[in-house]
């Protein structure tokens, strides 16, 4: 056989095994499209899911989009041809999802018009709406306005890809004209209100960027006689990495902050741009902004950066949003004087934002000023913009203590923010430092160090989510406050890596990336397919963001070829195909999407009885299990594993909010059987750790005893 069929074979097989991350990321965010087609969700919300679609889809190209263009400008041979296929079918599915976003949008916006809530354009003022606009664009927009004259020959700046533009198409005595102007969304509100109309009542909106359509013989005046004008929206995607000097004459700030200013000008992967623009005005751009034939040209609807639908205003009826779920108290931290004390009695186990992260905030308060509290270090990642928990740091530097902070520089999207932080925190006098070379650290992680009865005792944190009250609201999350010297140690130890990082630490109970987490996770995997070859009853059941690396992928399907259970409680991309006769046929996943985005990394192992349960930071990449500081961590609490348990299987069990995963991507809803409870998760979950009560299913194998099967004699 040739090589070159061999090679062929190779692709085919690979094209089994494994659903591209990119496609299956797609069908990710087709789900979150899915939800704002879903008539049941409240109509606002519906607007505001369109938004989440649309950032999702601004950081899908430029991360991932911009990744493959690399792999095409990198690669060779067969490799190129693959990526460049790739690129060909990933702009496929994004055209079908724009296509389906402006039908969406459309219903929308017909639904809300029909609640006397109106989103009108510039054609549609009447006269006291058009002057009302005239002196709002003049007052409050002009003074905002930068519009560049785009002249063959003259240098352009480069635009900001986070940004919405209108290109504008100026008639002069038979001369076209072009050029460009940022909407200022940064600094003035993307939806406007405006008079309502006479004899309509309700509420009536019109955008920044129609107003500026509707003021822009205004807006070139004293420039150029205008005999007409029109103006079009787009926008770019540019790649979002890094590339930062590994020299040694800056340090890593300076290094980082010169790469953010390089990536404003990095190459540009994506144009959306109005349909309607005309041809001489899109070909102008291209040209312009040297796009190239692998950079993506998306034609949509007028509106882009429909990233802003997730602030449209509370207006209407509150039916026409979510009803918000009461948050749940946890009376052993309430009744306390001092949580400490609560924690020592007893494993502390929280889940956002059923929860309050409110606790978390009373802990770092507490340490900052007890006088037993000697030292704080914490891992941070994403903080809120306002955040109370930095001002609990600074606090405790101010009451003696020792504070150290590992600040995570390369946090994407907040590298400029928690440049600001560092430089913060070390202002007030606490260690900042950026953990080790080469990994980045994504450990939510808080160790406390406190004297107790003539000892130093370690308080801990592990969680699945970051240290910020913004997200602890809008994301599930598990949070374990625990003062198990043994985890405490542990925590002590990625510290201490963090801080001398030629150090290897032996880590008795956590898994810890890059050291033990690949490792312990295939031991796991590994434990349940001896079991089930032993003849006992063997599963697992693994919640996670993303389920991408390759060597974890190929230990599931050799499970499920063994017969162990295998239920994937996956939110965004699986490269996994489940239910594959022959290859999967034991493995089934699932995906949710409602209210709260699905966070958490839980990952539980049957274990001949006796489950083992983890939860962390670590997703099953590649990245999180080998270039990351990652932690997973062991639940020995009863408690907290019978409310893991029962958390999980109110997932796996929801018939409402989850989708089935499949090897062809089809997002169909779980379902139900007839006279079926219907099961909601996330509203069963609240209910659950209210009441304590659960909704009625199907017991997990998990609950059950485990018993060897009786082999069948062989008949010869």
């Amino acid at each position: 056989m040739s090589n070159s069929i061999k090679k062929r074979l190779a692709d085919l097989l690979d094209r089994e095994l494994f659903i591209p991350r990119e496609i299956s990321w797609l069908s990710f965010n087709a789900r979150v499209l899915q939800e704002a087609a879903d008539d049941s969700v409240p109509l606002i919300q519906r607007l505001r899911y369109l938004g989440i679609f649309s950032n999702n889809a601004d950081e899908f190209f430029r991360v991932r989009v911009a990744e493959v263009r690399r792999l095409i400008s990198v690669s060779s041979g067969d490799n190129r041809q693959q990526a460049k296929e790739l690129l060909v079918a990933i702009q496929k599915r994004v055209v079908e999802l724009q296509g389906e976003f402006d039908r969406i949008y459309q219903q929308v916006i017909a639904g809300l018009a029909e609640r006397k809530i109106y989103l009108i354009n510039e054609q549609q003022l009447e006269e006291v709406q058009s002057n009302f606009v005239q002196a709002y664009f003049t007052s409050t927009v002009l003074p905002e306005l930068e519009p560049i004259l785009l002249r063959e020959g003259k240098p352009i700046p480069a635009l900001n890809d986070e940004s919405l533009y209108l290109a504008v198409e100026i008639r002069s005595a038979d001369e076209y004209h072009y050029a460009v102007v940022e909407v200022p969304t940064d600094r003035l509100p993307r939806f406007v209100e405006i008079p309502r109309r006479k004899g309509k009542g309700g509420k009536v909106f019109i955008v920044l960027d129609n107003i500026m359509r509707a003021c822009l013989p205004q807006m070139f005046r004293g420039i150029l006689s205008i005999d007409s004008a029109a103006a079009y929206c787009f926008k770019f995607s540019r790649d979002a990495e890094l590339d930062i000097d590994t020299g040694i004459g800056e340090s890593l700030i300076e290094k980082m902050e010169s790469s953010l200013k390089q990536r404003r000008k990095a190459d540009a992967v994506r144009m959306v741009y109005d349909q309607k623009m005309p041809d001489r005005l899109r070909d102008f751009l291209c040209a312009r902004f040297r796009l190239g034939k692998y950079d993506s040209l998306i034609a949509g609807g007028r509106y882009h950066n429909s990233k802003d639908f997730m602030d449209f205003p509370r207006v209407g009826p509150k039916y026409l949003e979510f009803k918000p779920l009461s948050t749940v108290r946890l009376p052993r931290l309430d009744d306390t004087d001092n949580i400490f004390d609560a924690i020592r009695e007893k494993d502390v186990f929280i889940y956002y934002p059923y929860h309050p992260f409110d606790y978390v905030l009373d802990l770092l308060k507490t340490a900052a000023l007890d006088p037993r509290v000697s030292k704080i270090k914490i891992c941070l990642y994403r903080v809120a913009r306002d955040s109370r928990v930095i001002d609990a740091l600074v606090n405790a530097v101010h009451n003696g203590k020792k504070v150290l902070a590992v600040v995570e520089l390369a946090a994407r999207f907040d590298e400029a923010a928690n440049i600001s932080w560092a430089e913060r925190l070390t202002d007030n006098g606490i260690e900042v430092i950026f953990g080790a070379p080469g990994l980045k650290v994504h450990s939510k992680l808080l160790l406390i160090e406190r004297k107790e009865g003539g000892a130093m005792r370690f308080y801990s944190h592990i969680g699945t989510g970051n240290f910020n009250e913004k997200t602890a609201r809008l994301y599930t999350d598990f949070t374990l406050l625990t003062r198990d010297q043994n985890v405490g140690k542990d925590v002590y130890n990625v510290f201490d890596f963090l801080q001398y990082n030629y150090r290897r630490p032996d880590y008795k109970l956590l898994l810890v990336s890059p050291h033990s987490c690949r490792t312990g996770i295939l031991e796991l995997v590994e434990q349940e397919i001896s079991n089930a070859r032993a003849g006992y009853p063997a599963s697992m059941t693994l919640k996670c963001n993303n389920l991408v690396d390759r060597e974890l992928v190929m230990k599931l399907y050799e499970a499920s070829e063994v017969g162990v259970e295998v239920r994937l409680i996956v939110r965004g991309m699986c490269s996994l195909r489940p239910g594959v006769k022959g290859m999967s046929e034991n493995i089934q996943a699932i995906s949710i999407v409602d209210r709260y985005l699905e966070h958490p990394r839980a990952y539980i192992f049957y274990n001949r009885g006796n489950p083992r349960y983890l939860i962390g930071s670590a997703d099953l990449m590649t990245r999180n299990l080998d270039y990351r500081v990652e932690v997973l961590c062991p639940l020995f609490d009863r408690d907290a594993q019978q409310m893991l348990q029962d958390v999980i299987d109110q997932q796996w069990h929801d018939n409402v909010k989850a989708r089935v995963l499949d090897s062809e991507q089809r997002n169909d809803y779980v379902g139900s059987k007839p006279k079926a409870a219907r099961i909601r998760s996330q509203e069963t979950i609240h209910r659950y750790l209210a009441s304590g009560k659960l909704p009625r299913y199907p017991k997990s194998r998990m609950h059950k005893p485990a018993r060897r099967r009786r082999k069948k004699k062989s008949q010869d």
